[in-house]
């Protein structure tokens, strides 16, 4: 070879001869067998790339399957990219909204690209898309990739009638622009693609409410779709904040950049806190109805990992108190188990997240005692000894008294299995990020979370983002196990996303993402939470009140923690 090059394998442990301007495509067909793996994507000098990518300087590259979270992301963005190509064939006049992620797929829905109303989807129509998909995933066409000046970018979007895409590119005022190319059809992606479309050999169509779900591969069965879950209420959630991002006009990240740019961020904060208060206040007030039923005696509030549980509880209770209710709170962490008794997850460190590290006997037994109108001595969690102590502290209910109980297991049934239903009202609390990107790249809720919880940490643990981001995926694997499967138990649902928060969390986010070394594995997860903040015109956070449930992350909050 001419110009030969090393670069170093990490799947290889070796260094590989490359020539310069091969594409790690090519360089993964030469390796062959010695790979072991069909790779979808790569992390080239910690940071992810497509396969398309050209080497012209020594690189570390990492190859991964579907099955890593990446390479998991670059599967489904190709699916996003696939499905939009079949629908320019089978219905040209539609336009195509990836909405969020929801029952265990991507919902998607049609718009007439003539007025930008929704269309009602047949399932014949569904049929005909799935049918297009396989026909293209058969001819395994090639995913282009192509960089050229965002100007020209825009004009060709704009030709094409991806309106979302020219607001997001003229508010970004990058000068240079990613852009894939399918069968002759143009799209964008906040993220690297497939290769090609014979790369994507497992998905599903499935007709949902008034548009249909996207199926990615069965996590526990790759060969399989994965199956559609029940989550109505969820979806129920999602839309009553939809309704309300289409009536102040902001539903993609460039709509609101300009609203920013034209100094409307202040009516936004206020507008979107406003919609929280009264959303508090309604699940009080149905709190209180219930109470009066003779039922609601003990509140259990459940919810992921940076959801704002703590601040959403706090201003529940207010509101709670301007219904004549007198609630009292108790921490579930005080009916942790003693440290050796505690059970250890599959890495072998203790697992504070299972529902087993709570001493359900006793806390069952304190709960019936309450409900008696019995006095109990309430316990308190020492963390640097691992043990609970006593410490004289009572708790009596009053006449007009209830329990607010905030902590992941909430809607567990098992936690609270010596109280009858009757006196249990269960709220589950998450920040279902309804913002989109543009109308085929939607905000993972998740993301949302993690970057309050890297901007909490750093602010009030003194941990950086280094310490934060490995610990993220057994966060993500506890919720999957103790939170998630319970959501549907919930009597009510509370958004806590903001509509701004991103903009705010930019600068925030951003400064604390910096400090993660390129040499570091976590740099990868790093970069693309910074590209994604990219996307976002900073808003400043002077408007945000003392009591927003976004002050729990930023600091400045009235309440106490």
């Amino acid at each position: 070879m001419s110009d030969v090059m090393k670069i170093y394998c990490e799947n290889l442990g070796e260094y590989v001869d490359i020539e310069g301007g091969e594409s790690l495509l090519e360089l993964a067909g030469r390796l062959g067998p010695r790979l072991g793996m069909e790779p979808i994507c790569a992390r080239v000098n910690n940071k992810t790339e497509p396969l398309q990518y050209r080497v012209f300087a020594p690189k570390q590259v990492d190859f991964l399957t579907r099955f890593d979270r990446s390479g998991e992301r670059v599967y489904i963005r190709s699916l996003c990219m696939m499905l939009y190509r079949a629908l320019r064939t089978v219905m040209p006049e539609a336009g195509l909204r990836i909405e969020h992620s929801i029952a265990g797929g991507y919902y998607c829905r049609l718009f007439s690209r003539e007025n930008g109303g929704y269309v009602a989807v047949r399932p014949a129509q569904i049929e005909a898309l799935k049918s297009e998909m396989r026909a293209l995933r058969s001819r395994d066409i090639p995913f282009e990739r192509k960089e050229r000046l965002t100007r020209d970018i825009i004009e060709k979007f704009r030709a094409e009638g991806l309106d979302d895409k020219v607001e997001l590119l003229e508010t970004v005022h990058e000068l240079y622009t990613t852009y894939y190319r399918l069968d002759g059809v143009i799209d964008s992606y906040y993220g690297a693609l497939a290769p090609s479309t014979g790369c994507l050999g497992v998905f599903d169509l499935l007709p949902y409410q008034e548009g249909f779900l996207l199926m990615g591969f069965d996590r526990d069965d790759p060969s399989r779709p994965a199956a559609e879950r029940d989550q109505r209420k969820m979806y129920e959630a999602f839309n009553e904040n939809q309704r309300f991002d289409r009536i102040v006009g902001i539903g993609n990240v460039g709509q609101l950049n300009k609203a920013v740019e034209e100094g409307r961020s202040s009516l936004l904060i206020n507008v979107a806190e406003a919609l929280h208060d009264k959303q508090i206040a309604a699940i009080a007030d149905r709190i209180a109805e219930a109470y009066r039923r003779g039922g609601a005696r003990v509140v259990l509030i459940a919810g992921p990992s940076s959801s704002g549980k703590t601040t959403f509880t706090k201003r529940l209770a207010i509101y709670l108190m301007t219904n004549l209710l007198e609630p009292e709170m108790i921490s579930l962490d005080n009916y942790f188990v003693n440290r050796d008794q505690t059970p250890r997850d599959e890495t072998g460190d203790y697992d504070y997240e299972s529902l087993y590290a709570l001493d359900l006997k006793q806390f069952n037994a304190d709960l019936t005692a309450l409900l008696r109108g019995e006095e109990v001595k309430m316990p308190t969690y020492n963390f640097e000894t691992g043990t609970r102590l006593y410490k004289g502290d009572t708790l009596r209910l009053g006449p007009s008294s209830l329990l607010l109980m905030e902590g992941i297991h909430g809607l567990n049934p098992e936690l609270t299995a010596s109280i009858p239903e009757k006196m249990k009202y269960r709220v589950y609390v998450s920040a279902l990020t309804t913002l989109s990107i543009d109308d085929h790249n939607w905000i993972p809720t998740t993301d949302n979370r993690l970057l309050r919880r890297i901007i909490r940490d750093h602010k009030y643990r003194g941990a950086s983002a280094i310490d934060t981001l490995p610990r993220w995926p057994s966060v993500r694997r506890g919720e999957e196990k103790w939170i998630f499967p319970y959501q549907e138990n919930a009597d009510s649902m509370f958004n806590s996303s903001l509509l701004f928060e991103l903009g705010v969390m930019k600068d925030y986010g951003e400064a604390i993402l910096r400090e993660v070394p390129n040499d570091a594995p976590e740099y990868a997860e790093a970069y693309r939470l910074r590209r994604f903040l990219g996307y976002f015109a900073p808003i400043g956070e002077k408007s945000i009140p003392p009591t927003s449930l976004l002050r729990e992350f930023l600091g400045g909050s009235s309440f106490r923690y």
